[in-house]
């Protein structure tokens, strides 16, 4: 008997509250690591109607005008009409930033980890990009929004947006898309039913059309309309999106949230080496399914724990697989900051449509480069 299950994932547009503010603070860790590589940065954004507020740890040679970026990433995002209830000209700015305690530095002056915590990274076959598909999907529904937007293939909309992906499995192999959703922020100047034709025929179908059917569930604006949007309908906050930021609910999470956080801190940088670990894994072929879990000790280098999960899809003992693992990678966080290259201005661009599954060369713990090597040896 054929086992049924789904699986939902979401995914959130760049003008969402809660991804201003990440892509805000990212973008506020890429001007400093730009000026001085070695900048410790733990920057938090809260937004709401009309202001943003900045506040964290920094210890930097550099100097970040931080009205500046602030304004400049909301107009990159596209709040430039006060109707939207923020706009980068007249937001009002808060800052309150200063240096990092003394008691965290000198531990990760010994080249330890900046916190203590737990890391998880995945990866599975379902799609060309290792990743799962229903978050893969989302991704992609979110970016079609954004992309519509901004070329006027639909107008009248604003930035902030949602979507949501179920996905029936047959067997744990995906069949097809059994329910969509989008949410979509518009002005007074569009009916609902039209918008609703607009993204079905211009977004939806163009991103699911070979997973949908007839009976595919569809939803569009479903409370009815959506023109309170952005900070002014929902306080933002970073970190608040971790799920939308990794695997869509698949696989766990150890609940340290990634942006406006330089390398030293492992909630980042762990997570990023543990993505590197299990996309290679599968690569390799080793096995369909990965999940790889570190664990870590503030001020101390060496992980406190590895484990690897394979459900049952490993060609090799879980124990095995783990001593490649640690013969081939560097996971102490220096090891992941040099192998993965992470002390440079990559990190804006991480702050929407994910951390994982990407395919941009910045993204370097997406590379399979180890998986030759771990085939090898393996002797698959």
């Amino acid at each position: 008997m054929v086992k049924i299950k789904y699986i939902t994932s979401e995914s959130v547009t760049i003008g969402h509250p809660d991804k201003i503010c990440d892509m805000i603070s990212d973008a506020i860790l890429d001007d400093l690591i730009a000026q001085d590589p070695m900048s410790r940065v733990a920057i938090e954004t809260l937004t709401t109607t009309g202001l943003v507020v900045v506040a964290g740890e920094v210890t930097t040679r550099g100097y970040a005008d931080v009205q500046k970026i602030v304004r400049r990433t909301l107009k990159e995002i596209g709040y430039t009409n006060p109707s939207f209830g923020i706009d980068h000209e007249d937001a009002g700015v808060l800052v309150s930033i200063h240096g990092q305690s003394p008691d965290i530095s000198q531990g990760v002056d010994r080249e330890g980890a900046g916190d203590q915590g737990m890391m998880y990274g995945f990866a599975c076959d379902e799609t060309p990009e290792l990743m799962p598909l229903p978050i893969t999907l989302a991704h992609k529904l979110t970016r079609k929004l954004a992309e519509v937007r901004e070329n006027g293939t639909i107008n009248h909309i604003g930035p902030d947006g949602k979507s949501q992906v179920s996905v029936e499995y047959h067997d744990d192999v995906p069949k097809r898309v059994s329910a969509v959703v989008i949410a979509c922020q518009h002005t007074h100047d569009i009916e609902e039913d039209g918008l609703r034709e607009e993204i079905l025929g211009k977004v939806i179908k163009p991103v699911l059309g070979k997973y949908m059917d007839s009976s595919t569930k569809v939803h569009i604006n479903a409370t009815g309309k959506f023109v309170i949007g952005g900070p002014e309908g929902d306080t933002g906050v970073t970190g608040r999106k971790i799920i939308v930021d990794t695997y869509g609910g698949v696989g766990r999470h150890g609940g340290g949230a990634f942006s406006g956080k330089d390398p030293t801190k492992v909630d980042r940088s762990a997570a990023y080496a543990a993505r590197y670990v299990a996309k290679n894994v599968v690569a390799a072929g080793l096995a369909a399914k990965c999940e790889v879990s570190l664990s870590y000790a503030i001020g101390v280098a060496e992980p406190t724990s590895i484990n690897i999960n394979t459900f049952g899809t490993g060609k090799l003992p879980e124990e095995k697989i783990s001593e490649l693992v640690g013969k081939h990678f560097r996971l102490t966080p220096k090891g992941i900051i040099e192998s993965l290259k992470l002390r440079r201005p990559i990190y804006r661009k991480t702050a929407a449509y994910g951390h994982f599954g990407r395919t941009e060369p910045e993204f370097t713990w997406e590379r399979t480069d180890v998986a030759d090597a771990l085939r090898k040896e393996s002797g698959l």
